[in-house]
């Protein structure tokens, strides 16, 4: 199926998107396209298709290996599964239906490509909030964390995160997303749902993840400058502090994914100009793409996931039982 959108403009197919060409007054996806729309188009699966296996990674190593069954890594494993959906389904769906096609013309394709891009970036939001939950308590409260951070607790923070994001995502739907052009009749509506949608789904969430994790550094910050007074406590500190670290980069990369976006669509309705395409292209790109980084970020830092990870592609896995196999 083609998309097909009305426009009112008389622009150049290239100030509309290198794969659209005009035909009077509406624009279909070209039936001959052109280097650059072919060039693109192999990058973008290619970024799938890097998301997909850099995701199925993360969630085999977990799932497998009995050493990596902690509460920490059950919501890195939740939120590969967050990712892992983005390059099966949100990366063919914004191939074949991009923001251009979407945005003068809401078919039922679009509304779902539009629902799948909102639950999940939702999901995503809401696993860094739990996450950053985790290391509060792993690393300002070490001596409850174990009482307070089980594996039930993780399960209804994983449960809650997914039911709140899909309920989030249908309800954005209803009320009407607008991140695009908008007429003078729509302002309200859309400044209504845009605005809560940028509240809610980002920016409250984000303020909170930023507060835990400056509360996290001041109490690592002091208990870095205290006498440890065994090896053993000292050494456990130092793995609960690097975790901490890397999880907080996990969080900066999805800020330098995902803030421009959200700055752009909040901004949007507030002007009656219209966002160039490119611009609106270009972000949405960059936001999915950090669901292909999360990987790259665990096997950077983690030695134990790179271990994992290289027993996975090897195949040794097929070869025996590893499940017990020392990783950290």
């Amino acid at each position: 199926m083609e998309p097909e959108t009305t426009v009112n403009r008389t622009d150049t197919v290239n100030d509309i998107h290198p794969c659209y060409e005009l035909d009077n007054t509406t624009y279909l996806f070209t039936s001959n396209p052109s280097i650059i729309c072919v060039l693109l188009h192999v990058f973008l699966s290619a970024l799938s298709v890097v998301t997909i296996c850099g995701n199925l990674l993360v969630i085999i190593s977990v799932s497998y290996f009995k050493q990596l069954h902690t509460p920490t890594n059950y919501l890195i494993l939740s939120l590969a599964v967050v990712d892992l959906l983005v390059g099966i389904i949100v990366f063919p769906f914004s191939m074949a239906y991009t923001v251009t096609s979407c945005l003068y013309h809401e078919d039922l394709f679009c509304k779902v490509r539009i629902s799948f891009d909102v639950t999940l970036c939702t999901a995503s939001i809401l696993h860094l909030c739990c996450i950053a939950i985790d290391r509060y308590y792993a690393v300002c409260q070490p001596l409850a964390y174990k009482r307070k951070v089980n594996d039930r607790v993780i399960g209804i923070m994983i449960l809650m995160s997914w039911a709140l994001a899909a309920l989030i995502g249908i309800s954005i739907i209803i009320a009407g997303f607008n991140q695009g052009k908008c007429e003078e009749s729509c302002l309200i509506d859309a400044l209504i749902s845009t605005t809560l949608a940028c509240i809610f789904c980002f920016y409250i969430p984000v303020i909170i993840m930023l507060s835990i994790y400056l509360k996290i550094f001041l109490v690592a910050r002091r208990q870095a400058i205290s006498i440890q007074t065994t090896k053993s406590g000292a050494t456990v500190s130092k793995m609960e502090r690097k975790a901490t670290k890397t999880l907080a980069i996990v969080l900066g990369v999805f800020l330098l994914c995902w803030t421009p976006y959200f700055l752009c669509i909040f901004i949007q309705p507030l002007t009656y100009d219209v966002t160039p395409i490119a611009v609106i292209e270009t972000l949405n790109w960059l936001t999915l793409s950090n669901s292909m980084l999360n990987p790259f970020i665990y096997a950077f830092f983690y030695s134990w996931f790179r271990l994992a990870f290289r027993m996975i592609i090897s195949g040794k896995l097929f070869w025996g039982d590893f499940t017990n196999s020392k990783l950290l």
